[in-house]
């Protein structure tokens, strides 16, 4: 039986949301905000989540954001029936979901969230959040973040507009290689993915630039969903399970 949990004061409840569009099959998502100044050394121990040496001996920030995204992870995989995720992780330090489960956790900037969903209706589901950069840092990292096709998609808009549009591309590539690494196990960069579209009503479509592999060739379209979270660009790419 585990260990009795209590709310740590450095997070707060998560609760279920859904604040995309297109509602998805057998899906659960939750967030939570956190704190890392009011992270105590009992934290762990009051929320009964189990976390890596590594992670317990790194910065009040790094600690407080694992633990806020694994109570949102467990939040979503209570609405699954399941009460936790395994203590050990995947070699590549990615939570190893329980059998016949797929999520991903992502935090940024006091925001926390989870998703999790059934293998019978998915492959993969691919979560990011991300704050929305400020212009002259979106600037700055347009080159790295942007392939060539999509810079020039940022022609005719003003300042705030590319920064925007700049968050987005970075948030929906980072949701997608969270949805395809667990399934090609192959790394791959924001040059080896292009945000085709993104439609007012959330919708989003990708398209790989490199094969990964025979079932994922080069010209793969990908689809997702985007949303504002108060301050925050929330995407979420998902791979249907076509059997």
């Amino acid at each position: 039986m585990p260990a009795a949990s209590h709310l740590p004061a450095c997070c707060s409840a998560p609760r279920a949301l859904w604040p995309f569009a297109r509602h998805l099959p057998g899906v659960q998502l939750h967030s939570c905000h956190f704190d890392p100044a009011a992270l105590s050394a009992e934290a762990y121990q009051q929320a009964a989540i189990a976390a890596p040496a590594s992670v317990l001996r790194a910065a009040a920030k790094r600690q407080t954001e694992f633990l806020a995204g694994r109570l949102c992870a467990r939040a979503a995989l209570a609405g699954h029936g399941r009460q936790a995720l395994a203590e050990d992780r995947e070699e590549d330090g990615a939570p190893r979901w329980p059998t016949g489960l797929c999520g991903s956790i992502t935090h940024s900037k006091g925001l926390a969230a989870a998703v999790v969903g059934t293998r019978q209706d998915w492959q993969g589901l691919g979560l990011d959040a991300e704050a929305v950069l400020d212009p002259a840092r979106a600037q700055h990292l347009v080159g790295q973040i942007l392939t060539a096709d999509e810079q020039q998609r940022l022609a005719g808009l003003d300042d705030s507009e590319q920064a925007w549009l700049i968050s987005l591309t970075f948030c929906s590539k980072e949701s997608l290689f969270k949805a395809l690494y667990p399934l090609v196990r192959q790394r791959f960069y924001f040059q080896d993915a292009e945000l085709l579209d993104c439609q007012p009503d959330g919708d989003l479509q990708l398209r790989l630039l490199r094969d990964l592999g025979p079932q994922w060739p080069a010209g793969s379209l990908l689809h997702g969903q985007h949303a504002a979270l108060g301050s925050h660009l929330l995407s979420l790419v998902s791979i249907a399970n076509p059997g």
